[in-house]
């Protein structure tokens, strides 16, 4: 592992972890991990960046540690949005590069859209751009069933026991099902199991759910502004795995939408990967992160 240094980021009244590798004066990458994962899931791609000369920063998202919760339990993704603003505040950086999965892509979507002036680029992985999700259900329907789990995760209490109960059984089935070709390796699984089974961090992570995932929002029936995350003025690289049993691969097809992207977009469908494309097929997704991001610092 690359020599690392840990880094407190104090920021909207809570306090952030995060784990920085890389130059001191170069080019800052801030790479957003999701549910149910750590920064610890973008290890593989530590070494590429650095090596290409940035500065890269694995913060841990609220809510993920005892310190980042908040007293008012605001998990929303604009105030997720601003933690990552915050960030680059208390790193110096005007801008950075903003690399999201899961929720992190959702979180990155967001700052790319509402913050377009702190955005050097936007990489984003197994998740499509949130402004036509509803509409995109429409044409595949099928992402409903997929989605179960968001609307179980509705259910306070109920799905807070469910996802500890028999060791974590629940959260061991949704890696299966999302990234059948990938085992968990026990070093890996005990990372995971020590960060959820902090004070408060089942009942965040799910919060993210509750607050920005419920079945109302996801079939267009409200909206935040969160929802309306475009137009996204960023260069961006869209990624996702074409055996990803989590976001249906057709979704792409349906929500990216060049007029949202004026800057350009660019979509890479990585064969023989799931939803944790970046732990699965690491070369593939290096390669294309590091040019992408190479080609707007030049």
């Amino acid at each position: 592992m690359r020599d690392l240094e840990s880094k407190t980021l104090p920021v909207n009244g809570l306090m952030f972890s995060a784990v920085v590798a890389g130059p001191e004066h170069g080019p800052v990458v801030i790479c957003l991990h999701g549910f149910p994962d750590s920064p610890t899931t973008f290890r593989l791609q530590l070494g590429p960046l650095v090596d290409a000369g940035f500065r890269v920063v694995l913060p841990t998202l609220r809510g993920y540690e005892p310190t980042s919760q908040p007293d008012d339990g605001d998990y929303s993704l604009t105030t997720l949005a601003s933690d990552v603003v915050g960030w680059l505040d208390e790193l110096g950086a005007d801008q950075a590069h903003i690399v999201g999965h899961d929720w992190g892509a959702a979180i990155a979507y967001v700052v790319a859209a509402r913050h377009p002036d702190r955005v050097a680029s936007l990489t984003t992985l197994a998740i499509p751009p949130l402004a036509r999700i509803p509409q995109a259900l429409r044409h595949v329907p099928r992402q409903l069933q997929r989605s179960w789990y968001m609307t179980f995760f509705q259910l306070r209490g109920i799905a807070d026991r469910a996802l500890v109960a028999g060791e974590w059984r629940l959260m061991r089935r949704l890696w299966r099902d999302w990234s059948p070709s990938y085992t968990l390796s026990d070093e890996e699984w005990e990372v995971l199991r020590e960060q959820f089974e902090a004070p408060g961090v089942v009942k965040a992570s799910l919060a993210y759910y509750r607050q920005n995932a419920t079945p109302p929002l996801l079939l267009g029936l409200r909206s935040t502004p969160a929802m309306e995350a475009v137009p996204i003025a960023a260069r961006t690289l869209i990624m996702h795995g074409n055996e990803d049993g989590c976001m249906d691969r057709r979704l792409f097809s349906h929500t990216v939408v060049d007029d949202d992207f004026p800057s350009g977009v660019r979509v890479v469908e990585v064969d023989g990967a799931g939803h944790f494309l970046h732990l699965e097929r690491p070369a593939e997704v290096n390669d294309a992160l590091v040019g992408h991001l190479l080609a707007h610092e030049r």
